[in-house]
């Protein structure tokens, strides 16, 4: 067994104060650099869907994808933890089902732990993470902006803009230490005011990790495409380290010049080349 980062080493650096680090992969290419990269955790996020399969949002993903995808990171990483997004519907229908599909993950896919949104007073996933890590599943909470929970909220928006007292803000905090209570050893926390990253932070003891949260927050992750500058727009929330879109092309436009021009395969591209032929 790879000898990864474990959730007592996250803890270690959560408790000396050390800031975590999280990136999305869907892949071994991507994730071997991203592991290669320092980071803590791989989450293999639902959000292949979109950026990874093309489609419009995150609700199509099956199963069978997201264990295909997980199991090809838990290939390629060595020193990071791999969590596995359980997809929409993987989890709520029934307990039984639940803890089976979260168990697969770790059973088949070779995640270290599953990660699962949850609702303002989400009881319903409450207890199922409760029984997930009474089994010994490690889990990450989400709450915020639950991208599974697009259709019923109206789409994305940003939780606790000028309501930084309100009831829907103390809901976010309550639902963060129910899922403290609940046993999580991480809250992802996505698209809110950084008041509200703040409040979160501060009421619970568990590290919260950020995306479009602010600076107030023991960690933060990105969607990997989002910051490779690959096949995507830009968001306020992340920061392009990369314009991937604009060296593929380049790369592609150069390759098919190269052909048609017969530059390539070159004499050093070809096994056993010929002689060139002379003119008589």
């Amino acid at each position: 067994m790879q000898d990864r980062t474990s959730v007592s080493d996250i803890w270690t650096r959560y408790e000396n104060g050390e800031t975590l680090t999280m990136l999305t992969a869907y892949d071994a290419p991507i994730a071997t650099q991203v592991d290669a990269g320092g980071v803590d955790m791989i989450l293999v996020g639902d959000s292949a869907a979109d950026n990874h399969l093309g489609h419009d949002d995150t609700l199509p993903l099956t199963m069978e994808e997201a264990l295909s995808n997980t199991a090809a990171v838990d290939r390629a990483a060595e020193d990071a933890m791999v969590v596995g997004d359980m997809p929409f519907l993987s989890y709520g229908a029934s307990m039984e089902e639940s803890v089976e599909n979260a168990g697969r993950f770790m059973k088949e896919a070779g995640a270290d732990a599953v990660k699962l949104e949850t609702a303002p007073h989400g009881e319903t996933t409450i207890e199922i993470i409760d029984r997930l890590t009474e089994l010994g599943i490690p889990t990450m909470g989400h709450i915020g902006f639950t991208p599974q929970r697009m259709h019923q909220i109206g789409g994305p928006y940003i939780q606790g803009r000028g309501q930084t007292s309100s009831a829907a803000v103390d809901e976010l905090v309550e639902t963060a230490e129910r899922l403290e209570e609940a046993g999580v050893f991480t809250i992802v926390l996505e698209t809110v005011t950084e008041e509200v990253g703040k409040r979160v932070t501060e009421a619970v003891d568990v590290p919260t990790i950020g995306i479009g949260a602010g600076r107030y927050v023991d960690g933060q992750v990105l969607v990997i495409t989002d910051m490779l500058g690959l096949g995507g727009e830009a968001f306020k929330l992340s920061k392009q380290y990369a314009d991937l879109d604009s060296e593929i092309r380049g790369a592609v436009e150069d390759y098919v010049d190269d052909v048609k021009e017969g530059e390539f395969p070159a004499e050093e591209n070809t096994y056993e080349p010929l002689d060139e032929e002379t003119d008589n």
